[in-house]
């Protein structure tokens, strides 16, 4: 009867087995979610098996090459050529069997052919399945994959006296355009004096009034007396400042578009200090063409030519002519800009230009038809002194037989790469203030190639250290410990393949090396919980959802202050700081995500699987 009283319970209860059967089922979605993300997470990091390659490109070309002359030219120079590749007629893709040497070779190529265009590229060695699935391999920083890292400095103190040059220029044209008698023009630090006699101030204020038209945001100092009529044009302090911000931040953004154009994915550019600007381009070993487009300074310009007033600005064949000061549009106008050829094969540039743009080239070709048109070309160069300077010349004058549209062409640029060049920077856009590069550093990919075997010879010395410490101090325990510390590299390195913008750094291997640490002591805390419990008197059942329960605080308070840490170093810091800051952030969400959910699963698993678990 005893035994009746005892199982009627047991057997009556109808929520007890469904609840169980709900939990069971649970635990069962719970755990096959773990699975198939440490298998999503470990076939993406499988594409670090296969890192990419240096390949050169060869386009654009007007003649055919052949492949047997392409690589008697490589060989001549010692290059091994392991295989030539062509797809759409001259294109040819190049693969040496040292890509380490693919920029010296693509240098001798530019040199033996001029004509069209030499790159050195990368190409993906990944399985083709691999492809298909967008898995590659982790981009590596300038310190492992080896590049290029140029620190400039913009010089906005030279932006501001053009901006005042400029007034000058156009005061003065204006004076003498409207033939103002008794009016002078001066030029002083940082502003521009207009003066004019008593008896021709009124002819001043004329012109001071159209001036403040014509800029808006300039201010004006008057200072009259019954004989003499004086007024300083300037910009306030407050004013400057807002230039040298604008100037700055348009600094940025025109070397991004330019380094986008360049084809370069995994640069890094951005603000360091006040007036600097850090550009890193891991992977490019050929920094001549990246320094070339980076510190170009050109714009373009079109004015109508002048016969009074007006500047006289240096012509390409060494004389000089006249054009209008004011332009009739710029490069702010020009929405696209291709190379080309004409009819003669002479390498040209054809514009896009905006539609207000295009209205004013309409509205002047209109008026001017059978007039000439000069394109004003304006860069800035540094002389013997080191001193920067604005040089402007008359690239070309054309003929206006038509009136003309949003697009028409420049032609007269002389070589092939010219022609390339301003076209890329008028794409990217111009600077408006100079730049210069005050730091170069190339690393190349021999450096970095042992820098990684040095870096990763330190990974595999404190993950053996670490490894079998916990065999020894945790026995069983510490075969889930390292189970779960093996998953943890495999899904930081995928998690790093699959996330965009993500660079492996040199510091970033440091990162990897402390996430090893950091993961362990996760285990650490957890065991010795569970030390604590057994100690207690529980079962180790009952010991290891204990120490695992009571030790998430713990756990949890300890990663989330490094974490917020990484984030601050990844939001203020750059370079191999910023590395260390996302290998570090990525350690820690993985870490936790091993240490606890997936080293709880294996310590229930082998509880299960042996009925005990050894010494805790």
């Amino acid at each position: 009867m005893e035994n009746k009283k005892i199982a009627t319970p047991l057997i009556t209860s109808s929520t007890r087995p469904d609840k169980q059967s709900k939990n069971r089922g649970s635990s069962v979605l719970k755990l096959g979610s773990v699975i198939v993300l440490i298998i999503a997470l470990a076939i993406s990091a499988l594409g670090n098996l296969y890192p990419n390659t240096n390949v050169i490109t060869l386009t654009k070309f007007n003649e055919h090459i052949a492949v047997a002359e392409l690589q008697h030219t490589l060989a001549a120079s010692g290059y091994s050529v392991q295989s030539i590749s062509q797809s759409g007629g001259a294109d040819m893709v190049v693969q040496l069997n040292s890509p380490s040497l693919s920029a010296p070779a693509a240098s001798l190529l530019r040199k033996t052919y001029p004509l069209g265009e030499v790159k050195v590229t990368k190409q993906a060695t990944t399985p083709l399945w691999m492809q298909r699935l967008a898995i590659a391999p982790i981009d590596l920083g300038l310190d492992l994959g080896g590049g290029v890292l140029f620190v400039l400095q913009v010089d906005t103190q030279k932006a501001l006296e053009n901006r005042v040059d400029s007034v000058f220029e156009q005061v003065n044209s204006l004076r003498i355009e409207k033939r103002l008698r008794g009016v002078s023009v001066h030029k002083e630090q940082g502003g521009v004096i207009i003066r004019a006699q008593g008896a021709y101030k009124d002819n001043a204020a004329a012109l001071i009034d159209e001036l403040k038209t014509l800029f808006p945001d300039i201010s004006a100092n008057q200072e009259t007396n019954s004989a003499l009529y004086q007024q300083r044009l300037f910009y306030t302090n407050q004013q400057q400042q807002q230039f040298a911000k604008a100037d700055m931040e348009q600094a940025l953004s025109t070397l991004r578009q330019r380094i986008e154009e360049l084809g370069i994915t995994e640069a890094i550019v951005q603000r360091q200090g006040e007036f600097g600007i850090r550009i890193e381009l891991p992977g490019v070993q050929d920094p001549s063409e990246a320094k070339r487009i980076i510190g170009a300074t050109a714009s373009l310009s079109f004015h109508g030519l002048s016969d009074i007033g007006g500047k006289r600005v240096v012509s390409e064949d060494g004389g000089a002519i006249n054009i209008d000061i004011k332009a009739i549009f710029t490069g702010n106008d020009i929405t696209g800009a291709q190379a080309g050829r004409d009819e003669m094969g002479q390498p040209m540039v054809q514009l896009q230009l905006s539609s207000f743009g295009g209205e004013k080239i309409n509205r002047f070709s209109r008026t001017h038809i059978g007039q000439p048109m000069a394109t004003l070309y304006s860069e800035y160069v540094t002389d013997a002194r080191g001193d920067v300077q604005m040089q402007e010349r008359v690239i070309s004058v054309a003929k206006i037989n038509e009136a003309l549209g949003t697009r028409f062409s420049i032609t007269g640029l002389g070589s092939w790469q010219r022609a390339q060049d301003l076209a890329l920077i008028l794409r990217a856009g111009s600077l408006e203030a100079p730049i210069k590069i005050i730091k170069e550093q190339t690393i190349t990919p021999t450096l970095g190639a042992q820098n990684i075997t040095n870096g990763f010879q330190a990974l595999l010395l404190g993950l053996s250290i670490t490894l079998g410490f916990m065999l020894l101090w945790y026995r069983r325990l510490g075969v889930v410990a390292n189970l779960a510390l093996a998953i943890n590299l495999v899904c930081l390195l995928g998690l790093m393949s699959l996330l965009p913008g993500v660079v492996l750094t040199l510091p970033g291997i440091a990162g990897l090396v402390l996430t090893i640490g950091m993961a362990v002591d996760t285990n650490v805390i957890i065991f010795e919980r569970v030390k604590d419990e057994i100690r207690l008197g529980r079962t180790r059942l009952q010991a290891l959802q204990r120490g695992y329960k009571q030790a998430m605080s713990s756990i949890i308070d300890a990663n989330l202050t490094t974490f917020i840490c990484a984030l601050v170093l990844i939001g203020i810091g750059y370079g191999p700081v910023k590395g260390f800051a996302i290998t570090l952030a990525l350690g820690i969400m993985t870490s936790v995500f091993s240490g606890v959910i997936v080293s709880s699963y294996l310590s229930s698993w082998l509880f299960k699987a042996t009925k005990e678990v050894g010494h805790a």
